[in-house]
């Protein structure tokens, strides 16, 4: 017993010596910490600035901004592992053992992450075949509800805007691999619009009802393709249809004015627009 606390007692006094001889090792290592947060703070203030360089140089070359966005995404998380390579660097850690350790990780990660690596992938086949540019309204086949405004394209992802102002985040790589319908991808679009009249109502008097509509509206374009036309003689009505070309960013302006204006025309003119109705015919027996 008296051994041990004379161990303990030994044990004890001499802290104040194990303390003192390793002072200077935890205060140069205090200070390499300070001095490694300060550089990765310092180090993202540059990064910060690189970027925007990076972004006014490439708009000054008018280069596309989706191409833009993917670059910044890119070049933003390149200078980051960059930035962290030296950090580590600096406390000591060799090259090599860096390069091994991010081999390992890479491969480990690329099992992990396939389906990201896969948008990465998908990103750079949407920069290079551009089948659609941020500002273009698109509508992606196969998905419900995927269909808006692009307004971002990123590494991995691309984000539309919806027409009730929702974020849908696509995955590139779903998008690379679905069929992308472009809706403003020409500056003019074709409006088809179908009513339906009375049988007893006058077809050509509908008909010349409509082509007025349609030539005295302002966004509506007079050439060989706008034309009005009979397109079924069905159940209960005779369905007179209309095609003519429009200003892409003035498409649901016009068809929603059309609509109303066709049913107030024809209302004024005396056209019956039916609605659908069964009539049941009863016949009785002789007595």
């Amino acid at each position: 017993m008296e051994n041990q606390l004379e161990e303990i007692g030994q044990e004890v006094s001499g802290l104040p010596q194990y303390i003192s001889d390793h002072i200077p090792a935890v205060t140069s290592f205090a200070v390499r910490v300070v001095l490694a947060i300060a550089v990765f703070l310092i180090g993202r203030k540059v990064i910060g600035w690189i970027l925007r360089l990076m972004r006014r140089s490439l708009e000054r070359a008018s280069v596309d901004r989706g191409v833009i966005q993917f670059a910044g995404s890119l070049a933003k998380a390149l200078l980051y592992v960059l930035l962290v390579f030296n950090i580590s660097t600096y406390f000591g850690v060799k090259e090599s053992s860096i390069a091994a350790l991010l081999g390992t990780a890479g491969v480990t990660i690329g099992l992990a992450l396939q389906g990201g690596l896969a948008n990465i992938a998908g990103g750079v086949m949407l920069l290079i075949f551009k089948p659609f540019q941020v500002g273009d309204y698109i509508i992606v086949n196969g998905q419900a509800g995927s269909e808006g405004t692009v307004i971002k394209i990123e590494i991995c992802y691309t984000t539309l805007l919806s027409v009730d102002q929702r974020h849908v985040v696509i995955p590139n790589g779903t998008l690379s691999n679905s069929m992308i319908t472009n809706v403003t991808a020409r500056d003019r679009r074709k409006l088809e619009l179908r009513v339906g009249i009375s049988y007893d109502s006058d077809i050509r008097k509908a008909k010349g009802i409509l082509e007025q509509l349609l030539h005295e509206d302002p966004d509506t374009e007079a050439d060989e393709e706008m034309v009005v036309f009979v397109d079924e003689l069905g159940e209960s009505a005779v369905v007179l249809g209309l095609r003519v070309k429009v200003p892409t960013e003035q498409y649901w302006a016009v068809r929603w004015r059309l609509n109303e204006q066709i049913k107030e025309a024809f209302d004024a003119q005396g056209i019956t627009i039916p609605y659908r109705q069964v009539e049941v015919h009863v016949h009785g027996k002789d007595a």
